[in-house]
């Protein structure tokens, strides 16, 4: 594992981190997106990310969200991890796209509608397996939390097109 990467996932794990963090990646990433045309988010450079939009639970108004993800093998599937950087209360877009299961995800340039399912049981431990292999700070997220960090995974609707692997 690559230097960076490992001196990432350290600061990454801190509560300063998870204090400071939340302020400024997105914006930053909604910011680069929006004037690369969907082409670069600038946490992808460490993790793989897509911009979520989903209706507003309450408003029905899209709501556009950057968030890192785990690109499933099948290049079909993502799972979405509703971390919040390891802050009490579930993230406001779990709670949108458990009312709107149907919503788009920007990935690579492409918009791709998806349908999401939250995973639980025997699915949802295999997937938190998966996720910690792939980003071991999350299981510093959950230490620190009483609630369950949500995963949600989504799935390309019926006859959308199939984007590059990461």
């Amino acid at each position: 594992m690559p230097v960076g990467v490992r001196m990432m996932q350290k600061v990454s794990s801190t509560k300063t981190f998870a204090k400071i963090a939340p302020h400024f990646i997105p914006a930053m990433d909604r910011a680069v997106h929006r004037l690369t045309r969907g082409k670069v988010m600038l946490s992808a450079q460490m993790l793989p990310g897509v911009i979520l939009t989903v209706r507003g639970a309450k408003s029905g108004v899209p709501r556009r969200t950057p968030l890192a993800c785990m690109p499933e093998p099948d290049s079909r599937t993502w799972i979405l991890i509703g971390s919040n950087f390891g802050r009490p209360g579930h993230p406001v877009w779990t709670v949108n796209l458990k009312a709107n299961p149907d919503a788009e995800v920007s990935w690579k340039g492409s918009d791709i509608p998806v349908t999401a399912r939250l995973l639980a049981g025997e699915e949802r431990a295999a997937a938190w397996e998966a996720v910690l292999k792939f980003w071991p700070p999350y299981a510093t997220y959950q230490a620190r939390i009483d609630r369950e960090i949500r995963l949600f995974r989504l799935e390309r609707r019926e006859g959308s097109p199939t984007p590059p692997l990461p």
